[in-house]
């Protein structure tokens, strides 16, 4: 049998929304979702109809089909994926000559 577990354990996400759902909200229903243990929104960009978001997850094994679905069930799309750990423990990124 094949095994579907994406191995994802931090996912970092662009996300363009609109002001209804709150982020409050958004946090919930993404905490929520099967393999998710702690998600951090953090609001960065704010216009007179949409939001841009980050949204931080973690867990140890995150669906990013599933995550994505539910985002976009809240009227929301991702614009990008920052970031994504995976693995069977986070690696925290190094600053090198290039990031400064």
């Amino acid at each position: 049998m094949m095994n579907n577990k994406s191995g994802i354990r931090r996912l970092v996400l662009d996300v363009l929304k609109p002001h209804n759902p709150s982020i409050v909200e958004l946090a919930g229903v993404l905490g929520d979702v099967e393999g998710v243990d702690g998600v951090n929104l953090s609001l960065y960009e704010m216009d007179q109809k949409t939001e841009n978001v980050k949204i931080t997850l973690e867990g140890l094994d995150l669906d990013y089909e599933l995550i994505r679905q539910e985002i976009e069930n809240m009227g929301a799309v991702v614009h990008s994926v920052d970031e994504i750990a995976a693995g069977k423990r986070i690696i925290e990124e190094v600053e090198t000559h290039q990031d400064r």
